[in-house]
């Protein structure tokens, strides 16, 4: 998928307050751009770091400028918006990502799901085939790299995380389909366990869910800086 706007390089200064982030510009100049992630970016906002934004023209935004892409460790890519990992993981799927899907009919998003208030990210079904099996599948974004290949999920404690694996579980005991999706937006994961010491009761679940009957998929991203484009390429495993 191509970003919103096309990617503009600067030198990252401080993220602050969770969604603002001052840079400098190749010029010089100072700015603040929007930071659309709500994780804690461990690993993913150290100073001086290149980073790569888009520029909106919408003239009601206070801050134009959004934060897209970090380096790390001077060599990985690694896609902060986590805004964005619907749509890539909704590419991969209806491009046939996953053979195992292609059966189905129709995709629908955010659709209201469970007993706890929740809405799936993904709803696969058939609409000639309305009592068949469907498949929910959930999306988490993953951007933190540990070193050696290794990537964690999640970044901080989720209790949002916990209970969509709690409702993906009810949906595998009803008979249909569980999948969580790790929409890996970072070059140098190349495996994806579950962050216990972060979130020991997320990792408990996530185990408990694979024994449940829930599918668990992560696939990796590739970027294309001078396109400005980012696609799920590489399904890399987890290991649990």
């Amino acid at each position: 998928m191509e970003f919103p706007d096309p990617l503009l390089p600067a030198t990252l200064i401080r993220r602050y307050k969770r969604f603002l982030a001052d840079v400098e510009l190749p010029d010089g100049e100072i700015t603040t751009l929007h930071c659309p992630n709500t994780g804690s970016m461990k690993n993913c906002q150290e100073p001086g770091s290149r980073i790569w934004y888009s520029l909106s023209d919408n003239p009601k935004r206070k801050y134009p400028g959004t934060w897209q892409v970090v380096e790390v460790d001077q060599q990985h890519l690694v896609g902060i918006n986590t805004g964005l990992a619907n749509k890539l993981v909704h590419e991969f799927l209806s491009s046939g990502g996953l053979p195992s899907l292609q059966r189905y009919e129709r995709i629908r998003t955010e659709v209201p799901y469970g007993q706890q208030g929740s809405r799936i990210d993904l709803l696969f079904d058939s609409v000639s085939r309305a009592e068949e099996e469907m498949c929910y599948v959930e999306v988490k974004n993953v951007s933190l790299g540990v070193g050696g290949g290794k990537g964690l999920f999640p970044d901080a404690v989720t209790s949002r995380g916990q209970k969509h694996l709690q409702e993906l579980m009810e949906v595998a005991h009803q008979g249909h389909r569980a999948l969580l999706f790790f929409c890996v937006q970072h070059t140098g994961i190349t495996r994806l366990a579950p962050a216990d010491e972060i979130d020991p009761t997320y990792g408990s679940l996530l185990r408990e869910a694979a024994n449940n009957g829930v599918d668990i998929v992560a696939v990796r991203s590739c970027f294309d800086m001078a396109r400005s484009t980012v696609t799920l390429s590489e399904e890399i495993p987890v290991l649990l």
